[in-house]
């Protein structure tokens, strides 16, 4: 077998028919201003990297995993005035998220796992409402929350910051204009305490928040340190998928 089979989009019918896949891989981005330095599609690159560096681990130990083709389209309600800023509802992402959860039950892939990578993107009532409607196992992983980044950079930053900067740098550097190029990436605070405090949510209204689309210094980014923080997140999710594929869903608490 050659190529990468745990890639979908690689992959030919002839290898896919003959496979026995434990575990679905979905890597779900946006489509955003990241600065003046990032992509639009950061968030979609880095989900849909990690997931088949890691999902690649998987397989060489053993756990038949696959990555489904990444979904680009994230909640950016906040982001409507900024140009080309692409908005997906939750609940179109609830329809979309269901019917592939109903192919992947029809074709017996009894697991998924969906990589997030865009902090607009709420899919726990999505699990919640979806779980006891399908035989599909359904988990969640936002990346950026598997480990403690500030382990890992100075200041990692919200959103093309440090943290995502040196992941880009590291994974398409290609599409990563010079530092300079890049705003400071302030941002303004809440006037209202319990919002400031976090105690208190509400939707950011994006362009009020930040003037260059950034939250978050990118300057000290580098790409070794984005290797180095992709590395750690591989080894991590590797052994998540590793796990799922072996595990009974049935009877996951003793």
């Amino acid at each position: 077998m050659t190529g990468r089979p745990w890639v979908l989009a690689e992959s030919p019918w002839k290898v896919v028919e003959e496979v026995p896949y434990d575990v679905a891989v979905l890597p779900w981005g946006a489509t955003e201003a990241h600065n003046r330095h990032l992509p639009y599609a950061t968030d979609t690159i880095q989900s849909e990297r990690l997931s088949i560096a890691a999902a690649g681990r998987a397989w060489e130990a053993g756990a038949r995993t696959v990555v489904l083709p990444a979904v680009p389209f994230g909640v950016n309600t906040g982001q409507l005035d900024i140009k080309l800023c692409l908005n997906m509802n939750p609940s179109t992402q609830a329809a979309l998220l269901a019917d592939l959860v109903d192919a992947l039950s029809r074709q017996r892939v009894r697991k998924l796992v969906i990589v997030n990578g865009h902090g607009g993107n709420d899919f726990k009532p999505m699990i919640r409402e979806l779980q006891p409607r399908t035989d599909v196992f359904l988990c969640l992983i936002n990346w950026y929350t598997v480990l403690e980044a500030r382990q890992y950079f100075d200041e990692p930053g919200d959103h093309a910051g440090e943290m995502e900067t040196s992941l880009l740098m590291h994974f398409t550097p290609d599409l990563v204009l010079p530092l300079q190029e890049a705003g400071p990436g302030h941002s303004r605070q809440a006037r209202i305490t319990g919002m400031r405090d976090g105690w208190v949510w509400a939707p950011r209204p994006w362009t009020q928040v930040t003037s260059d689309t950034g939250v978050g210094d990118p300057s000290r980014a580098t790409a070794e340190k984005g290797q180095r923080f992709a590395v750690a997140l591989v080894e991590r999710m590797a052994m998540f998928l590793v796990e799922l594929a072996q595990a009974n869903t049935a009877d996951l608490y003793g």
